[in-house]
Parts: structure tokens; sequence; C-alpha cells
């Protein structure tokens, strides 16, 4: 099967090739003669050039995908060292401006919100559902955490005996 413009999008190198060997046997077997096919005549020359568009084509394609991929690495080069100054005057401003909204607003910025306050059942509830979510995890206290201790199997004569983890007392 011969390869196509279509392929393109398979193989650039290949395409590349397939139109440089069609305007180079142009080139050489009708240098000046006429071809007609698809219900039309063409010119070899016009032909010739018609694929030459066509390369000059693919290749601007190839540079502006190689240049848009460099922009987008300097692009997050620069965005990985401005952030992190960009979040900290953003907070500088807002912990100096406060509630002066209309100030804020000329730096695109809103004021803190306060934290809404929570009802007594809701905080109930809300350590209840701690105290679950740490009984079905597992998680211990820093204490329990201490007294748990690994054994060591060695490959020596004599294996480490193991330790049984105590009770810390309080």
């Amino acid at each position: 099967m011969p390869t196509t413009v279509s392929a393109v999008n398979h193989n650039k190198a290949a395409a590349l090739a397939s139109i440089r060997a069609l305007i180079a046997g142009t080139q050489k077997h009708t240098p000046n003669g006429s071809l007609t096919f698809g219900n039309a005549t063409h010119a070899a020359s016009s032909l010739v050039q018609m694929f030459q568009h066509l390369l000059d084509a693919m290749a601007a394609h190839d540079a502006a995908q190689t240049n848009a991929r460099d922009q987008i690495l300097a692009l997050r080069d620069v965005v990985t060292q401005v952030r992190p100054v960009l979040r900290a005057y953003r907070r500088f401003l807002v912990v100096t401006y406060g509630d002066a909204t209309q100030t804020l607003a000329d730096y695109g910025l809103k004021p803190l919100k306060a934290p809404a306050s929570r009802t007594t059942e809701q905080k109930a509830a809300a350590a209840a559902k701690a105290r679950a979510t740490r009984k079905a995890r597992g998680t211990a206290s820093k204490k329990q955490k201490a007294s748990i201790h690994g054994t060591v199997t060695t490959t020596g004569t004599t294996p480490a005996a193991p330790q049984v983890p105590t009770k810390p007392t309080s």
C-alpha cells in the first residue's frame, strides 16, 4: 500500500519521505509534461509546486509544535517561580487590609470570610464522627504507638526474641 498524505498522522517521517520521492520522480520522469488523472489535467511543474507547498506546510507545523512545547516549558518555569510569591503577596494584602472591601477589590481580592459558627449538636456530631473514623481506621494515640515495636529476625545462629508490647502506664 503506498504512503499517502493521510499517513502524516501515523508516521511523519515516512510521509515526508514519500512526498519528497514523488517530487523527485516527477521532476526526473516528467519535467515538462502534463498528466491526466482524477478527471483533471495537471502540469508536472504545478504538481511539484503543490507537493512542495505541502512539505513547507508540514515543516512549519512541525516547527510550530516544537516552538509550542518550548513555550509551554518556559511558562511552567515562570509559573513555578512566581506562584509562591503571588500567593504570599495575596495573603499579605488580605491580612494587611483586613475588611477594607474596596481596597481589596482594587487588587481583585475579597476579604476572608469568618468561619460559620457551629451549634453544639454539630460539634458533637463531628466529634462522634472523628471517634468512629479513628476506630474504623485502627489508629492509635501517640503513647499507644510509642509502645508498639517491630521484631527483627536475624539470619545468624540465634534468632532475636520477639518483644511483646506492654501497656503504658498513665
